[in-house]
């Protein structure tokens, strides 16, 4: 194997063993939940999350609870069951659930839903948490951009129906009809960024794709990467002047919280 292999680049490397993996039976999904789109053989989230707390999760609420893991919970549902949503604005409330990601299971929830505010100020870590509560994870960075192809890179944001890039005003999940991806994931681009599962060295220097590859000049925080003691994580989707389906920042630690970062979840 190491001659047949050797004088092979790193990438036409992977490139083989994607083709193995696809050859073994990694097949494209043909439906998925109600909160989901069918992306490749992933389900991702139709939905920037948002994520509730539900009272008695394994006694009174536990068919609310079962709702949540199938995709099928709605609004009625989640105030019926009163579970109160988390993390709106500028307000990390998320304890006993710790930035470290302890104290997390059976308490918060990440759901898909329409016409909400998407949750922020979240860790990586509570935010894989309550995506392992919904029984299911973060995305890769790999699956979060072929679910994104389609979103229109901004600007503009004509304010009604282009996606939302402004920073201190965000809108409801899926308010924007234009933001919408082939896939028909809504928000990739806008309202929040979104952690994704990779991390990477932490990078504090911003610069900008080619013109050749984002015309409007998508940021891409990756310039000159350097090791600070803890690592970063792939942020995407960023709002602001410089956001689009390309843009990718490596400055946020996984233990970083910020009214601006949110996730989606994939299964």
């Amino acid at each position: 194997m190491r001659r047949a292999t050797r004088g092979i680049t790193v990438p036409a490397a992977l490139a083989l063993l994607a083709g193995t993996a696809w050859a073994q039976g990694a097949k494209p999904l043909r439906t998925c939940p109600p909160d989901s789109v069918v992306s490749a053989t992933v389900c991702m989230d139709t939905y920037k999350a948002s994520v509730w707390r539900v009272p008695s999760p394994t006694t009174v609420n536990r068919s609310l609870v079962a709702k949540i893991q199938q995709g099928k919970a709605t609004a009625a549902d989640l105030a019926a069951g009163g579970a109160t949503q988390l993390g709106i604005g500028r307000t990390d409330d998320y304890a006993p659930c710790t930035d470290g990601g302890q104290n997390c299971a059976d308490d918060i929830y990440a759901v898909s839903l329409p016409g909400v505010p998407r949750s922020g100020n979240i860790t990586w870590f509570q935010a894989a948490a309550a995506c392992e509560n919904a029984r299911k994870r973060l995305p890769s960075n790999a699956e979060w951009q072929a679910a994104v192809a389609g979103t229109p890179d901004p600007p503009p944001d004509n304010g009604t129906t282009d996606c939302n890039t402004d920073l201190d005003n965000p809108v409801a999940t899926g308010s924007r009809s234009s933001c919408k991806s082939s896939d028909g994931a809504f928000d990739m681009v806008g309202i929040a960024e979104e952690w994704v599962a990779d991390w990477v060295p932490r990078s504090f220097r911003c610069g900008n794709w080619s013109g050749r590859l984002s015309p409007t000049g998508d940021a891409q925080c990756l310039v000159d990467a350097v090791t600070t003691g803890e690592p970063g994580v792939l942020v995407r989707g960023a709002p602001g002047t410089f956001d689009g389906p390309l843009a990718v920042d490596a400055n946020f630690s996984p233990s970083s919280s910020v009214p601006f970062v949110g996730f989606r979840c994939a299964r």
